[in-house]
């Protein structure tokens, strides 16, 4: 009597006969396994590979300083004073929510006021414009009207 063949077997043998895994990436290589059990292996291997964003792994409190960092690349993107005080607002809910969740960690992102965000808003606009008439080039003057032949002084044209 003939052993009954399981359904995943039957499956790779076929694929094999066929030649599915002939042109896998890697075919032929040796694999990079560490000496020692680690059980973090495949996340270092995809850090090492840069398959990851490293940011992602990040405590929420860094992301919240970074983006406080660097606030006035957003703000210069805002449109009008009321997305500014939508993000401030979000943005301090955030930090509230890091806090709320992670009482007794010692760093801690900023919290930020909207007026102080408007404030810095408005100066960032104000220090963009000047830049932007500083380096626009001057009007050109207007054309000169055209000079009459002297033979035509003192005629109607």
């Amino acid at each position: 009597m003939s052993t009954p063949r399981d359904p995943v077997e039957a499956a790779l043998e076929e694929a094999i006969a066929r030649g599915d895994f002939d042109d896998l990436p890697g075919a032929g290589k040796p694999l990079d396994l560490p000496d020692t059990h680690d059980p973090d292996w495949w996340i270092k291997q995809r850090l090492a590979g840069d398959d990851v964003d490293r940011d992602a792994l990040l405590p929420p409190v860094v992301l919240l300083r970074r983006e406080f960092e660097r606030r006035d690349e957003t703000l210069s993107e805002l449109q009008d004073e009321q997305a500014v005080r939508d993000y401030a607002a979000d943005f301090t809910e955030r930090v509230h929510q890091d806090r709320r969740d992670n009482p007794f960690q010692h760093l801690l992102a900023p919290a930020w006021d909207e007026d102080d965000a408007v404030e810095r808003w408005r100066a960032l606009r104000a220090r963009r414009e000047a830049a932007r008439r500083a380096e626009a080039p001057a009007a050109p003057p207007p054309p000169a009207r055209p000079r009459r032949p002297w033979w035509r002084f003192g005629r109607r044209a």
